[in-house]
């Protein structure tokens, strides 16, 4: 039987790239659903689908909206 080693949490969230939901989990205030939901209604990063079961957020988005999530708009593409 194979065993996996577990990867270490990093301490935060890096400015540049995309994460997936699991890598930006631990910084979230709020549970996965109800940004799902601030996502559609535009007041959190919107999501890009990579794939039918992979979706990625940009780091500095997620960034902008963990400065101030109440007054977070995403822009407009």
């Amino acid at each position: 039987m194979a065993t996996t080693a577990k990867l270490p949490t990093p301490e935060t969230l890096p400015a540049d790239g995309m994460s997936r939901w699991g890598q930006f989990q631990p910084f979230s205030p709020i549970s996965k659903e109800r940004f799902r939901q601030l996502a559609k209604e535009g007041r959190a990063p919107q999501p890009i689908r990579l794939g039918i079961r992979c979706t990625m957020y940009p780091n500095r988005e997620l960034h902008r909206w963990l400065a101030d999530p109440v007054n977070y708009r995403a822009d407009a593409a």
